[in-house]
């Protein structure tokens, strides 16, 4: 059984979906995966993955308009110390994922035809997250 982790840093130009696909499929090629589980983890509270379509961004930009429907800046929140962005993008955070959990054959990951693994950032200022990665499973 082999385990390895990685911490991959993805920088932000605000709320927004950013792949994170390409970064993590490469890591795992240069990691000498074969088959397993790959974790994928953010390590923070205003972030959030998900796994989204990636051939069109339209798909991208509507979600990112849904989430802020749902969690609207102009509600009035108790927690306000760290911007009118912060609790809507805590609420968000809470109602989509912190982790997914992806097949992986081959070395590669058991993605759909048109899947990505997206990172979330639901600030308005630029930031820089932190996924961390482990994989479990054998060598390649």
């Amino acid at each position: 059984m082999k385990q390895e982790m990685f911490e991959l840093a993805l920088s932000t130009r605000g709320q927004g979906c950013y792949e994170a696909t390409r970064a993590i499929d490469n890591w795992l090629g240069n990691a000498d995966c074969g088959n397993g589980l790959l974790t994928v983890f953010v390590r923070h509270t205003s972030a959030s993955l998900t796994i989204q379509e990636n051939a069109d961004s339209d798909v991208q930009r509507d979600l990112t308009d849904a989430l802020d429907q749902l969690a609207p800046q102009s509600s009035h929140y108790r927690h306000s110390c760290e911007g009118p962005d912060d609790m809507p993008a805590h609420i968000k955070a809470a109602i989509t994922s912190t982790s997914l959990t992806i097949p992986v054959m081959n070395g590669q990951m058991s993605l759909g035809t048109w899947q990505g693994i997206y990172l979330l950032e639901h600030r308005d200022a630029p930031h820089t997250r932190k996924l961390v990665l482990h994989f479990m499973g054998t060598s390649a």
